[in-house]
Protein backbone atom coordinates (compact mmCIF):
# COMPACT_ATOMS: atom_id res chain seq x y z
CA UNK A 1 0.00 0.00 0.00
CA UNK A 2 1.34 3.33 -1.40
CA UNK A 3 2.29 5.96 1.27
CA UNK A 4 -0.22 9.03 1.50
CA UNK A 5 0.90 12.57 1.47
CA UNK A 6 -0.29 15.97 2.09
CA UNK A 7 1.24 19.40 1.77
CA UNK A 8 -0.27 22.75 3.08
CA UNK A 9 -0.48 25.41 0.94
CA UNK A 10 -0.51 28.74 2.29
CA UNK A 11 -0.35 31.85 0.02
CA UNK A 12 -0.89 35.82 -0.18
CA UNK A 13 -4.78 35.90 -1.13
CA UNK A 14 -4.72 39.35 -2.83
CA UNK A 15 -2.75 39.18 -5.73
CA UNK A 16 -3.23 37.24 -9.04
CA UNK A 17 -0.14 36.02 -9.41
CA UNK A 18 -0.36 33.88 -6.43
CA UNK A 19 -3.90 32.68 -7.68
CA UNK A 20 -1.99 31.43 -10.94
CA UNK A 21 0.47 29.76 -8.85
CA UNK A 22 -1.75 27.98 -6.59
CA UNK A 23 -3.65 26.58 -10.32
CA UNK A 24 -0.45 25.08 -11.06
CA UNK A 25 0.28 23.48 -7.95
CA UNK A 26 -3.04 21.76 -7.29
CA UNK A 27 -2.96 20.64 -10.59
CA UNK A 28 0.31 19.26 -10.02
CA UNK A 29 0.11 17.83 -6.87
CA UNK A 30 -3.09 16.14 -7.67
CA UNK A 31 -1.60 14.61 -11.10
CA UNK A 32 1.06 13.42 -8.63
CA UNK A 33 -1.19 12.04 -6.27
CA UNK A 34 -0.05 14.14 -3.35
CA UNK A 35 -3.26 15.44 -1.45
CA UNK A 36 -3.26 19.14 -1.04
CA UNK A 37 -4.65 21.24 1.97
CA UNK A 38 -5.53 24.90 1.83
CA UNK A 39 -6.71 27.36 4.44
CA UNK A 40 -10.34 27.83 4.06
CA UNK A 41 -10.69 31.38 4.68
CA UNK A 42 -7.51 32.69 2.11
CA UNK A 43 -9.25 30.41 -1.55
CA UNK A 44 -12.81 31.20 -0.75
CA UNK A 45 -12.76 33.83 -4.44
CA UNK A 46 -10.35 30.86 -6.08
CA UNK A 47 -12.02 27.93 -5.42
CA UNK A 48 -15.65 29.58 -6.36
CA UNK A 49 -13.77 30.72 -9.70
CA UNK A 50 -11.77 27.83 -10.93
CA UNK A 51 -13.40 25.00 -8.93
CA UNK A 52 -10.13 24.04 -7.09
CA UNK A 53 -12.31 22.07 -4.23
CA UNK A 54 -11.73 18.66 -6.45
CA UNK A 55 -8.23 19.07 -6.20
CA UNK A 56 -7.71 20.23 -2.19
CA UNK A 57 -9.09 20.42 0.88
CA UNK A 58 -10.45 23.24 3.25
CA UNK A 59 -8.87 23.37 6.55
CA UNK A 60 -9.50 26.25 9.33
CA UNK A 61 -6.35 27.86 10.65
CA UNK A 62 -7.14 27.05 14.09
CA UNK A 63 -7.58 23.29 13.68
CA UNK A 64 -3.74 22.48 13.67
CA UNK A 65 -3.72 22.41 9.30
CA UNK A 66 -0.03 21.31 9.53
CA UNK A 67 -0.50 18.34 11.42
CA UNK A 68 0.29 15.02 9.51
CA UNK A 69 1.19 16.95 6.72
CA UNK A 70 4.97 16.61 4.81
CA UNK A 71 5.36 20.00 3.79
CA UNK A 72 4.12 23.81 4.05
CA UNK A 73 4.77 25.01 0.45
CA UNK A 74 3.90 28.88 0.80
CA UNK A 75 3.36 31.14 -2.35
CA UNK A 76 4.28 34.73 -1.30
CA UNK A 77 7.26 37.09 0.67
CA UNK A 78 8.45 36.42 3.59
CA UNK A 79 5.88 37.95 5.58
CA UNK A 80 3.28 35.16 3.76
CA UNK A 81 6.68 32.44 4.68
CA UNK A 82 6.37 33.97 8.58
CA UNK A 83 2.72 33.51 8.72
CA UNK A 84 2.80 29.61 7.50
CA UNK A 85 5.47 29.54 10.17
CA UNK A 86 3.03 30.03 12.47
CA UNK A 87 1.06 26.97 11.59
CA UNK A 88 4.27 24.76 10.89
CA UNK A 89 6.10 24.99 13.89
CA UNK A 90 3.78 23.12 16.39
CA UNK A 91 3.73 19.92 14.04
CA UNK A 92 7.21 20.11 13.09
CA UNK A 93 6.46 20.31 9.70
CA UNK A 94 9.46 21.97 6.76
CA UNK A 95 8.34 25.11 5.20
CA UNK A 96 9.41 25.65 1.92
CA UNK A 97 8.83 29.06 0.23
CA UNK A 98 8.44 30.15 -3.38
CA UNK A 99 9.10 34.12 -3.55
CA UNK A 100 5.81 36.40 -5.61
CA UNK A 101 6.96 39.25 -3.33
CA UNK A 102 10.20 41.82 -3.06
CA UNK A 103 13.28 40.11 -2.05
CA UNK A 104 11.99 37.09 -0.30
CA UNK A 105 15.01 36.29 1.89
CA UNK A 106 13.41 33.17 4.23
CA UNK A 107 12.00 32.05 0.71
CA UNK A 108 13.65 29.18 -0.88
CA UNK A 109 12.50 29.75 -4.94
CA UNK A 110 11.51 32.71 -7.30
CA UNK A 111 8.18 32.37 -9.16
CA UNK A 112 10.19 31.38 -12.11
CA UNK A 113 11.09 28.13 -10.77
CA UNK A 114 7.57 27.59 -9.82
CA UNK A 115 7.53 24.11 -11.59
CA UNK A 116 10.81 22.73 -10.65
CA UNK A 117 9.71 23.46 -7.38
CA UNK A 118 6.61 21.46 -7.43
CA UNK A 119 8.71 18.88 -9.49
CA UNK A 120 11.25 18.43 -6.56
CA UNK A 121 8.24 18.31 -4.04
CA UNK A 122 7.41 15.40 -5.65
CA UNK A 123 10.61 13.46 -6.23
CA UNK A 124 11.22 14.59 -2.34
CA UNK A 125 14.56 16.15 -3.48
CA UNK A 126 14.87 18.69 -0.80
CA UNK A 127 16.78 18.68 2.32
CA UNK A 128 15.70 19.99 5.61
CA UNK A 129 17.58 22.60 8.43
CA UNK A 130 16.48 24.08 11.53
CA UNK A 131 16.42 27.62 12.59
CA UNK A 132 16.26 28.99 15.75
CA UNK A 133 13.59 31.10 17.77
CA UNK A 134 13.25 33.03 20.68
CA UNK A 135 10.99 32.53 23.52
CA UNK A 136 9.70 36.12 25.23
CA UNK A 137 7.90 36.38 28.26
CA UNK A 138 6.57 40.04 29.56
CA UNK A 139 5.83 40.46 33.19
CA UNK A 140 4.66 43.46 35.51
CA UNK A 141 5.19 43.88 38.97
CA UNK A 142 7.25 40.04 39.07
CA UNK A 143 3.77 38.73 37.21
CA UNK A 144 4.50 36.93 34.23
CA UNK A 145 1.64 37.81 31.83
CA UNK A 146 2.01 36.99 28.18
CA UNK A 147 3.98 34.11 26.33
CA UNK A 148 4.74 34.15 22.37
CA UNK A 149 8.07 33.46 20.36
CA UNK A 150 9.62 34.60 16.94
CA UNK A 151 11.67 33.24 14.19
CA UNK A 152 13.30 36.96 12.88
CA UNK A 153 12.71 39.22 15.81
CA UNK A 154 11.14 40.73 18.57
CA UNK A 155 10.39 44.53 19.30
CA UNK A 156 9.91 46.80 21.64
CA UNK A 157 8.95 50.14 20.53
CA UNK A 158 7.29 53.34 21.51
CA UNK A 159 3.46 53.47 21.51
CA UNK A 160 3.00 56.78 20.43
CA UNK A 161 4.97 58.52 17.77
CA UNK A 162 5.47 61.83 19.86
CA UNK A 163 7.41 60.07 22.95
CA UNK A 164 10.69 58.78 23.39
CA UNK A 165 11.11 55.21 25.00
CA UNK A 166 13.34 55.03 27.83
CA UNK A 167 14.43 51.31 28.03
CA UNK A 168 17.15 49.71 30.05
CA UNK A 169 18.69 47.15 28.25
CA UNK A 170 20.27 43.93 30.34
CA UNK A 171 22.38 40.95 29.50
CA UNK A 172 22.23 38.19 31.92
CA UNK A 173 21.06 39.87 34.84
CA UNK A 174 23.38 42.64 34.52
CA UNK A 175 22.58 46.20 33.20
CA UNK A 176 24.09 47.17 29.68
CA UNK A 177 22.64 50.57 28.64
CA UNK A 178 19.85 52.82 29.70
CA UNK A 179 18.63 55.39 27.00
CA UNK A 180 15.52 57.13 25.06
CA UNK A 181 14.92 55.33 21.82
CA UNK A 182 12.37 54.64 19.09
CA UNK A 183 12.93 50.72 20.15
CA UNK A 184 14.92 47.80 20.69
CA UNK A 185 14.73 44.49 18.66
CA UNK A 186 15.93 41.33 20.01
CA UNK A 187 16.43 39.14 17.00
CA UNK A 188 17.56 35.40 15.72
CA UNK A 189 21.00 35.13 13.38
CA UNK A 190 17.69 34.28 10.74
CA UNK A 191 16.24 37.50 11.60
CA UNK A 192 19.48 39.57 11.37
CA UNK A 193 18.96 40.36 7.47
CA UNK A 194 15.32 41.57 8.00
CA UNK A 195 14.06 44.35 10.41
CA UNK A 196 17.36 44.43 12.87
CA UNK A 197 19.47 44.43 9.25
CA UNK A 198 17.25 47.86 8.78
CA UNK A 199 18.09 49.21 12.30
CA UNK A 200 21.30 48.77 11.17
CA UNK A 201 22.52 45.31 12.58
CA UNK A 202 25.21 43.51 11.88
CA UNK A 203 23.96 40.13 9.09
CA UNK A 204 24.62 36.77 11.25
CA UNK A 205 25.11 33.96 9.62
CA UNK A 206 22.47 31.52 10.90
CA UNK A 207 24.78 28.30 12.21
CA UNK A 208 25.99 31.04 14.47
CA UNK A 209 24.50 30.22 17.50
CA UNK A 210 24.30 33.97 19.15
CA UNK A 211 21.64 36.55 20.03
CA UNK A 212 21.35 39.78 18.62
CA UNK A 213 20.15 43.19 20.06
CA UNK A 214 19.82 46.18 18.09
CA UNK A 215 18.89 49.64 19.36
CA UNK A 216 16.28 51.71 17.07
CA UNK A 217 17.45 55.59 16.48
CA UNK A 218 19.10 55.58 20.33
CA UNK A 219 19.77 59.18 22.12
CA UNK A 220 22.98 57.58 23.66
CA UNK A 221 26.84 57.14 24.02
CA UNK A 222 26.47 53.86 23.92
CA UNK A 223 24.11 52.36 21.54
CA UNK A 224 25.78 50.05 19.38
CA UNK A 225 24.23 46.13 18.57
CA UNK A 226 25.02 43.25 20.81
CA UNK A 227 25.85 39.83 19.76
CA UNK A 228 25.54 37.70 22.72
CA UNK A 229 25.78 34.14 23.82
CA UNK A 230 22.45 31.88 22.79
CA UNK A 231 22.85 30.75 26.12
CA UNK A 232 22.01 34.56 27.43
CA UNK A 233 18.93 36.27 28.73
CA UNK A 234 18.07 39.66 28.12
CA UNK A 235 15.65 42.03 29.06
CA UNK A 236 14.62 44.88 27.98
CA UNK A 237 12.66 47.12 31.02
CA UNK A 238 10.36 49.69 29.92
CA UNK A 239 10.61 53.14 32.64
CA UNK A 240 8.05 52.36 35.27
CA UNK A 241 7.74 56.90 34.73
CA UNK A 242 7.94 56.74 31.33
CA UNK A 243 5.77 55.90 28.10
CA UNK A 244 4.28 52.78 27.60
CA UNK A 245 5.07 50.50 24.85
CA UNK A 246 4.18 47.67 22.49
CA UNK A 247 5.85 44.55 21.60
CA UNK A 248 6.07 42.63 18.52
CA UNK A 249 7.17 39.70 17.30
CA UNK A 250 7.25 39.06 13.86
CA UNK A 251 5.22 41.84 12.68
CA UNK A 252 2.42 39.64 13.81
CA UNK A 253 2.01 39.04 17.33
CA UNK A 254 1.22 42.05 19.45
CA UNK A 255 1.35 42.80 22.71
CA UNK A 256 0.55 46.33 24.78
CA UNK A 257 3.82 47.00 27.77
CA UNK A 258 2.23 49.03 30.40
CA UNK A 259 4.94 51.17 32.41
CA UNK A 260 7.40 49.20 34.22
CA UNK A 261 7.32 45.98 32.17
CA UNK A 262 9.73 43.63 31.39
CA UNK A 263 10.56 41.75 28.18
CA UNK A 264 12.83 38.38 28.61
CA UNK A 265 14.19 36.82 25.74
CA UNK A 266 16.29 33.82 25.54
CA UNK A 267 16.97 31.02 22.44
CA UNK A 268 13.56 29.24 21.99
CA UNK A 269 12.71 25.76 22.62
CA UNK A 270 11.32 24.66 19.19
CA UNK A 271 12.78 25.71 16.35
CA UNK A 272 11.73 26.46 13.14
CA UNK A 273 12.24 23.68 10.33
CA UNK A 274 12.93 25.13 6.79
CA UNK A 275 13.13 22.80 3.42
CA UNK A 276 15.91 23.49 1.12
CA UNK A 277 16.27 23.15 -2.51
CA UNK A 278 19.51 24.03 -3.06
CA UNK A 279 22.69 22.54 -0.77
CA UNK A 280 24.96 26.41 -1.50
CA UNK A 281 26.51 28.29 1.00
CA UNK A 282 24.37 31.02 2.89
CA UNK A 283 27.04 33.55 1.11
CA UNK A 284 25.76 32.69 -1.98
CA UNK A 285 22.22 33.29 -1.15
CA UNK A 286 23.13 36.60 0.66
CA UNK A 287 24.71 37.60 -2.47
CA UNK A 288 22.03 36.59 -4.65
CA UNK A 289 19.16 38.37 -2.38
CA UNK A 290 20.48 42.00 -1.76
CA UNK A 291 22.25 41.89 -5.42
CA UNK A 292 25.76 42.36 -4.03
CA UNK A 293 28.86 43.59 -6.02
CA UNK A 294 31.23 40.94 -5.79
CA UNK A 295 33.21 42.42 -8.72
CA UNK A 296 36.71 45.07 -7.96
CA UNK A 297 35.87 48.31 -8.94
CA UNK A 298 38.55 47.74 -11.59
CA UNK A 299 36.65 44.69 -12.76
CA UNK A 300 33.39 46.27 -13.13
CA UNK A 301 34.49 49.47 -14.65
CA UNK A 302 37.28 47.31 -17.05
CA UNK A 303 36.55 48.46 -21.22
Amino acid sequence: MSESREVLLVMHPDRETTKDAAREVATRFSEAGIGLRVIDDEVKELIEHDSLDELCTLVAPHDDPARGAELVLVLGGDGTLLRAVELARPAGVPVLGVNLGRVGFLTEADSDALTETVQRVVSREYTVEERMTIDVTVSVEGRIVARTWALNEASVEKSTRERILDALIEVDGRPVSAFGCDGVLCATPTGSTAYAFSAGGPIIWPDVEALLVVPSNAHAMFSRPLVVSRDSVITVGIDPFGSPAVLTCDGLRHIALPRGARVEVVAGEVPVRLARLHPGPFTDRLVHKFSLPVKSWRERHAR
